[in-house]
């Protein structure tokens, strides 16, 4: 069976705007149950300004929380001062986001696209040159809250820019979720024939209930590494409309029933699912975790 790679970004996206405020060592035992759940990969934290994005106060308390050789996990980086912090945490991998327009790097990280994208350049050829490593998200690749739809042009421009820059793998980010099938079978399908499936990443959110469906074209098209939120959490602070992002537990289960393997234990997720619950204080959970939980109690009981 073939293997699909899932990273987890519930402790950095699923949390950044989230309501209620999750301590840096509450952070980290997330973490840890996710790692010990199966997942690969986790994006850990964000080194921005606590004032821009208070949810992420901490990063470094995180990082220092953490066995950095568990699992490969990522830190996300703004700009130049972020990337210093992470690499003095010990973070081994980095993630950097250019927007693909104007405004949203405006309201995202206060610079224009260009002055954004040079940024990136110069961050991700240090990243390089320290021997860590890299990857970059194109964000709002389908529709931007502000200018509206973005051309597959210019996403592919941006992704070969980064990779020019040392980029080792882009995230292709559907960051308020307008994707919808036939979009994503032509934006997938140009960037693998552009750069190779095995180079590219999915990171998409579910705000029309289409992320699974988008997921799946991204599969057909050769994409083998997703980004996911356990509990379905997320949502950008600086885009109006992001909901939250694909959860875990429904691509996880979408893959599984699929035929592909993932390493990761279903049942030990759903525990970490209701451990999340306890801890906002609400219900969380995707699409599917009614039944998930349904089938679980069933084979218990048999």
């Amino acid at each position: 069976m073939e293997q699909v790679i899932v990273n987890d970004v519930a402790p950095r996206d699923g949390l950044q705007n989230d309501p209620v405020a999750v301590s840096p060592g509450e952070r980290a035992e997330l973490i840890k149950r996710l790692v010990a759940a199966g997942l690969p990969a986790v994006e850990v934290a964000a080194f921005v300004s606590p004032k821009a994005v208070p949810k992420m106060a901490g990063a470094t308390e995180v990082a220092a929380a953490l066995d950095l050789d568990r699992a490969d996990f990522s830190a996300l980086v703004p700009n130049r001062k972020g990337y210093e912090m992470a690499r003095a945490a010990g973070m081994r991998s980095v993630a950097l986001v250019l927007s693909a327009t104007e405004t949203m790097n405006r309201r995202n990280i206060n610079m224009g696209l260009d002055q954004a994208a040079a940024v990136c350049r110069e961050t991700l050829q240090q990243a390089r040159g320290d021997g860590l490593k890299a990857r970059a998200y194109v964000a709002v690749a389908f529709e931007c809250p502000y200018e509206g739809t973005v051309p597959d042009a210019e996403v592919e421009r941006l992704a070969g820019d980064m990779f020019a820059a040392g980029a080792e793998e882009i995230i292709v980010a559907d960051t308020i979720g307008a994707g919808n099938p036939t979009r994503a079978k032509a934006l997938f399908g140009r960037m693998t024939a552009a750069f190779g499936a095995e180079r590219l990443a999915a990171h998409l959110h579910d705000t029309r209930a289409l992320a699974l469906a988008n997921a799946w074209q991204a599969l057909e098209c050769g994409v083998r590494k997703f980004d996911a939120s356990a509990g379905g959490l997320g949502g950008c602070p600086f885009a109006p409309g992001a909901a939250g992002n694909l959860a875990t537990e429904d691509l996880v289960s979408m893959l599984h029933q699929a035929g592909f393997q993932t390493g990761i234990d279903l049942t030990a997720l759903l525990d970490v699912v209701s451990g999340m619950e306890s801890l906002l204080g609400r219900p969380v959970g995707g699409r599917s975790l009614p039944w998930l939980r349904r089938r679980l109690a069933e084979d218990q009981a048999a």
